[in-house]
């Protein structure tokens, strides 16, 4: 059961924000509680613009990229682009190449193939791009600890610029220069950006300095928005500071999509016309479709699909991603299902789920599957018997720093990177019982019992009677909603059930009344907890508000509350 944590209310801040915004309680609760507690603060966050962006002259080392990139562009000399095979890498390769060719350059491009390249800058590239004459190459959302391919480069008389967002070692890659707001030397005033994110820092800098006049320049960079917020929001990285910026303008600018790959896998996901998805619907319906085509082939069709300006095309390869898609789904399940029957002792702080030749490309997802049911760290492994090696994903929850872990027994793997909360690793088959117990002695040392309790962390406790159209409005304006700004959770305390009825075999509707005022709450998958519900019973409520377009496209009101959580009193 989950801990409730309601929060600490300061009315005066909440009257400020009420008068000096012209808003609801129910919001302006909801911005105290999230430190937005200023007027003029509060006002930026819920009107982010262009203007809002750094300069990204700001990111250490981008002086230098940006020139090299602009000689190599003014020279027509080959520059290779090298990215990584996930949405926020395919999506860097995309938005980089293309503003190298709008600086009148060339480039090439490379994503490398997850199940037989691995993650991770490879020499025999470099070597090939030698070859091949190319004098740059720039990586994008990798590169940050490959020291020795750069190194390499190098050798071969090939500049590297690294655009990165991972966690560095204590050394960077001696690249011409590295960007990356996580550098130690960094000043950047946000350190959240994605790999996407770090690129479109590169494309501003680059193109800002080409001399076009303003609304040029800014009608070109809202155009590369809308891919930087997919990026954005499919690596779930904090939809907070300059990422909130970028992905609110990029899914406004949404509104109007010419390129085809753009619209055809909007139009396959189900967001035809002028629908708009929203960050949610980002992240559930087209960023899984272009992460599939790299966890199950290569991501190579991602990249096609931005840059083919054939309409025909584009459909095609949207319909092989999203066939990709049906299959990764099928592969998930089979391994989440296997891995959420093993035994989980009470014990145990950490945990290693390990198979034989599991498809390595949906390791993450399932290892994502198991921290939401056990609430503690994973790894998910498989065993190649092809090499006698294991290859596996991790995730973490809040109070466990993966990438930490895995510093404290280097010793064990052949390669491991990552950050706080996600990890990738490869180590010898026959350690991987070894791996198990340390990781879980390393986690059992730090985590206490109260760190394996998820946390419900309420954003506002209201009476029903404050919930309505307006004030939905106004929360809905808190959007774009995902890592770092979930969606507001709110609390009602000490309501009536009124009422139960089904919804399909899994679901309920669910009628709460208190002070007069009933509300209908949708409860999604509550079917078997009917019996917390009886009619008449006194519970509290934990629900968010969502926008209901289909509700709204029939006359009836725009939005609906949902059931997430509900306790006895």
């Amino acid at each position: 059961m989950a801990r409730w944590v309601l929060p600490e209310v300061d009315a005066g801040a909440v009257d400020a924000l009420r008068s000096g915004l012209g808003i609801t309680a129910v919001a302006a609760r909801v911005l105290c509680a999230r430190g937005l507690d200023e007027p003029g603060r509060a006002r930026r966050f819920l009107q982010p613009s262009l203007e809002d962006l750094h300069d990204p002259l700001l990111l250490a080392g981008m002086d230098a990229a940006a020139a090299r990139l602009r000689r190599a562009a003014a020279a027509r000399e080959k520059v290779l682009v090298y990215g990584d095979y996930d949405v926020d890498g395919t999506t860097s390769i995309v938005i980089l190449t293309k503003a190298i060719e709008l600086a009148g350059g060339v480039a090439e491009w490379h994503v490398p193939h997850r199940l037989k390249d691995g993650y991770g800058m490879r020499p025999e590239v470099v070597e090939k791009a030698a070859a091949e004459g190319v004098g740059l190459i720039v990586s994008v959302d990798t590169g940050i600890r490959a020291a020795e391919v750069v190194r390499r480069a190098n050798e071969l008389g090939i500049d590297v610029i690294v655009t990165d967002h991972h966690l560095p070692e204590s050394e960077l890659p001696p690249a011409l220069a590295v960007l990356n707001p996580n550098r130690a030397d960094c000043g950047y005033p946000d350190k959240n950006l994605c790999g996407a994110g770090v690129a479109f820092k590169l494309v501003q800098a680059l193109l800002g300095s080409l001399g076009w006049p303003a609304e040029k320049l800014r009608r070109v960079i809202e155009s590369f928005l809308k891919l930087v917020a997919i990026g954005t929001v499919a690596d779930v990285v904090p939809l907070t500071g300059e990422n909130r910026v970028i992905v609110k303008q990029g899914l406004d600018g949404l509104r109007s999509v010419r390129n085809p790959g753009l619209r055809a896998i909007l139009d396959v996901a189900g967001f035809t016309g002028e629908t708009v998805p929203s960050a949610r619907q980002v992240a559930f319906q087209i960023a899984p479709r272009l992460n599939a085509a790299g966890r199950m082939d290569t991501a190579v069709a991602v990249v096609e699909l931005f840059r083919t300006g054939d309409a025909a095309r584009a459909r095609e390869l949207a319909r092989q991603l999203h066939d990709h898609n049906t299959e990764r789904q099928q592969v998930e399940a089979e391994i989440r299902d296997i891995c959420a029957q093993t035994e989980v002792r009470g014990g145990d702080a950490a945990l290693v789920f390990c198979g034989e030749n599991w498809h390595r490309g949906v390791l993450g997802i399932v290892a994502s599957r198991m921290v939401e049911r056990f609430h503690r760290p994973a790894f998910v492994l498989s065993t190649s018997s092809e090499d006698g090696m294991a290859y596996g994903s991790g995730r973490s929850i809040p109070a466990f720093h993966l990438l930490e872990a895995l510093e404290a027994m280097p010793d064990l793997f052949v390669k491991f990177g990552g950050h706080a909360h996600a990890a990738g690793v490869t180590l010898e088959a026959p350690r991987v019982e070894e791996f198990r117990c340390r990781f879980n002695a390393y986690a059992a040392a730090r985590l206490t019992a109260e760190d394996f309790i998820p946390r419900l962390e309420v954003d506002a406790v209201t009476e029903l009677c404050e919930i309505g159209a307006e004030s939905a409005s106004d929360v809905f304006a808190l959007a774009p909603f995902g890592c770092g700004n979930p969606a507001p959770l709110f609390a009602a305390l000490d309501a009536e059930v009124a009422g139960v009825a089904p919804l399909g075999e899994k679901h309920l509707k669910v009628m709460v009344r208190q002070n007069g005022r009933t509300l209908a709450l949708k409860a999604w998958n509550f079917a078997g907890r009917a019996g917390e519900l009886a009619p008449g019973s006194r519970v509290d409520v934990a629900f968010t508000l969502e926008e209901d377009a289909w509700s709204a496209a029939r006359g009836y009101p725009g939005w609906a509350a949902v059931l997430r959580e509900v306790r006895a009193r």
